[in-house]
This record gives structure tokens, sequence and C-alpha cells, in this order.
């Protein structure tokens, strides 16, 4: 294993964690009266997922679950996050509750308690009940009430025991690659369509916090995952492109959740999009609801420029369908340095740059919902030796730390992931896990990067204690 564990990594109040979503792992996609969600559809359709695959049976946590909390106990997870399935609780995302699929999630909350495991809950994680969809998505104004529906039918049952409730995981990637860029579920490529579901995701945001707060017995934290980019100039390069990026990246969310506004220069870049029309009086201030933390994605940095600035290369890219409304001409660098399987570059200063840079301009306490890595895993004789994984997670724990010597207030740091799983537009290709899957066997074999993550656990368990 690449290095030892330290449990001066991370602050003794934050968390150490993993995390998951619902449709990554559980399967059982018509088990116990799940309806389809977009991401069903999208897996389903011809050329969409890399090889084919699909998230039917996933990693079958729906029927695993107990072995799986099991196995996160003996490696001493602190904290999981995971997502509901939207579809589980309204298998057309309205109507009559499937007391099934709520059920489902009250005992695998009460299995994390009972195991001394804070349970973190998401509310969407981007797989929207293909109903919804049919009624035009996020695209109507009603799917934002019908999130807050959701919100309000789940915090009675789980409010009691959940440490920290998410409404939205990276609306970024479900808005703009889903709508716009034609990547993501549920596969339109319009970019006006990108901006009208980002609002909608965040009003359905602001509508969902106060039925949180409101039906929850425990006061659980409130809090939104996104992730936010970091975003660099390319060497020759002006500000504009940054600036640009920075807006339709990050703004479109941090502007109303967070001061209760829209960037006005956002709105003038995709003024030939859109009227922003679907933006009705009271909305900002809807969205913009207290917050106790705000979670943080963090996986690469972003190197732009403007067409014309600086050395032309063939580094330079864009992306087809491109998600980024209002700024489809700004060129992107692949930034040099070693790359995971994603072909992500590895860049671990910049957790620490994102962490106060967002602390110095808001002051909210953060959490690190995701960090990891996707490597070429190889089982060598029941053993999967992952030295790149460890070495990325151990970078990036210590710069967490460099921030919290800054100044900034962490409350945790989730790893992605604890299974293999479905990644996505990948399939089962790509493995961020801690624990190695093999998905025909559903065989669980915890990865060195495990071994290290417990081994990090008891010294913080240790540490506390001494």
């Amino acid at each position: 294993m690449t290095g030892r564990a330290d449990a001066r990594l991370l602050p003794a109040r934050a968390l150490l964690g993993v995390a998951t979503a619902a449709y990554q792992i559980e399967g059982a996609a018509a088990d116990g009266g799940r309806g389809p969600s977009i991401w069903d559809t999208f897996s389903h359709a011809p050329g969409r997922i890399l090889n084919g695959d699909t998230g039917d049976v996933a990693c079958d946590h729906y029927h695993r679950w107990r072995s799986d909390l099991d196995l996160m106990a003996e490696l001493g997870v602190e904290a999981y996050r995971l997502s509901i399935s939207w579809s589980r609780i309204f298998p057309t995302g309205r109507g009559d509750v499937n007391r099934e699929g709520l059920d489902f999630y009250d005992r695998l909350i009460d299995g994390l308690v009972e195991r001394g495991i804070a349970p973190i809950v998401t509310l969407y994680h981007w797989d929207l009940p293909q109903a919804l969809e049919d009624g035009g998505g996020w695209l109507n104004r009603d799917t934002s009430s019908r999130f807050a529906d959701l919100a309000s039918t789940v915090a009675p049952v789980l409010g009691d025991r959940v440490h920290t409730w998410i409404t939205l995981n990276e609306p970024w990637c479900a808005a703009f690659l889903g709508y716009a860029a034609d990547v993501h579920a549920p596969g339109r490529n319009d970019p006006a369509a990108g901006l009208r579901a980002a609002h909608h995701m965040n009003l359905g945001h602001g509508l969902a916090v106060p039925e949180l707060r409101r039906l929850s017995a425990s006061r659980p934290d409130v809090s939104a995952s996104l992730n936010v980019h970091l975003v660099k100039p390319a060497p020759g390069a002006a500000r504009d492109a940054v600036d640009r990026i920075d807006r339709v990246g990050n703004q479109v969310w941090l502007g109303p959740m967070l001061r209760g506004e829209y960037p006005h220069r956002l709105l003038e870049e995709t003024a030939h999009l859109t009227d922003w029309s679907f933006v009705l009086p009271g909305d900002e201030m809807q969205i913009h609801q207290p917050l106790d933390v705000l979670g943080i994605n963090y996986y690469l940095p972003m190197v732009v420029r403007m067409p014309g600035e600086g050395v032309q290369d063939a580094g330079a890219h864009g992306i087809a369908g491109n998600p980024w409304p209002g700024s489809e001409h700004v060129e992107f660098i692949q930034p040099e340095g070693p790359t995971t399987a994603m072909g992500w570059v590895v860049y671990p200063d910049g957790l620490e740059e994102l962490l106060t840079s967002l602390w110095d301009e808001f002051g909210i306490p953060l959490m690190v919902t995701e960090n990891g890595a996707a490597f070429h895993d190889v089982v060598d004789d029941g053993r999967i030796h992952d030295p790149e994984r460890i070495a990325f997670l151990r970078a990036h724990l210590e710069a967490a730390a460099r921030a919290v010597r800054r100044g900034v207030d962490l409350r945790g740091y989730l790893m992605w992931s604890f299974l293999d799983n479905f990644e996505w537009a990948f399939g089962y290709d790509r493995r961020f896990g801690l624990v190695h899957v093999d998905y025909p066997t559903q065989e669980r074999t915890p990865k060195d990067s495990a071994r290290w993550f417990a081994a990090l656990a008891r010294e913080r368990a240790a540490a506390r204690t001494a």
C-alpha cells in the first residue's frame, strides 16, 4: 500500500465516509413496486451506454444491503451518503406512496444507525421518474412541486435518523449534460432547455428545503451537493473564458441558492437562447433557503481560453452537444499531469483552492461529498492492488487538511465510491470503488485502498479515545 494512514488528515469533528447513488448500485429495477426512471429508459436505448450496459442489476444492493452495511462497518465508515430512488417512492413521480419502497429506505437507515454510521441522504441523484419526464420533466415547473412532495413524504419517516439531507446532487450534470448536451438522461440536446431545467431544479431545491426542516424530527443539517468547477485560464488567456464558465457552471447554482439571484451577466450571455421568462417573481428568494452546510464534489480542474488566445495546440477541445449554454465557443485545454482512467488530470491542490475560495466568499461550512478516482484495477490472486487510488485519496485529504488549517469549517470527506458501480454513460467499464465488485457473481472484494481507509478510520477512533 502507498503511505500509512494518518488520523490528522481530517479534523476529528469531520466525518470520514463513502458515497453511492441509487441507480448506480441498487439494481432491482422492477422489484418492490419501483417504476422506471429516465436512466432506465436511457440505458436501454441502443448506443447510449458503453457496452450496452444498464443499471437493471448493478451491484444488487437492494437485496444485499445488509452485508454491504456490515462491510462498511468493518471498514470503519463513519458516514454513508446514499440517494433515494424517487420512482421507488412514487413509481410515476406523484400520487400514492409506494410503501414497499419507502420501507426499504427505512430499514436501510435503521441498519446504518445500528452500525454507528451516520446517514447522509440525497433526494435527487439524477433518476427522475420516467412518467414525469413524459410530462416535460424538469422543463415543467410542476416537477419542482413534485420534488417538494418527495421531500415532504420521506422527511417524516426518515428524518428522525438522518444526519444530513442533500436536496440535489450535481444539478449541472442533470440539467446541462441531460437536457442541453445529449450526454446523460433524458438525452435532450437543447441549450435553452438546459437553462430552463436548471431553474426548475433550483426551484425544487428551494421548495424542498423548508419541508425537510419542518418534517424532520431530529433537526438534521440540510445541504445541496454541487460539482463546483475549479476553472483556470490557459497560458496567455485572459479572465473572460474563466468568468463565463464560472457563471454557467457554478454561479447558476450558487447565485440563487446563496445570494438569492442569478448573475446578471449570465442572463445577458444567454439572452439569445432564452428570455428567462420561466423565472417568476419570488422564485429566486424561494431558492435562497438557509443551508447548514454546502456539499462539494471535486474531481479535476478545468483550463479554458477564448478562441485565438494563447498558443494554439491540439489540446483544445469542445464537447459535442455543448453543455455550456451561452459559452459554447470557450475552448477547454487538457491540463498537463497524470490522469485517471477517465482521462481526468490528478490535481489535489485544486481541492484546497476550491474549499478556501468558497469559504472566503460565502463563509458556509463545507463537506466534500464526493472525491475519488477510477483506475484500471486488476484482480491479482484475489487481491486488488490500487496504489494510484491510495495516493490520490491521501493527496486530496492532505489538501483538505491544508484548507482546514486556513480556516475552512470542513464537516466531512466522503470518498466516491464505496463500491464499483454503474458509471452512467461508461457503464461498468470504469471502477471508482474502494470495494471491487465482480458483476457476474456480485462478490465484493475490498481493494488495498479499502484497507488503507480502514486503517485511517482506526487511527481516528484511537485518537478520539486517547
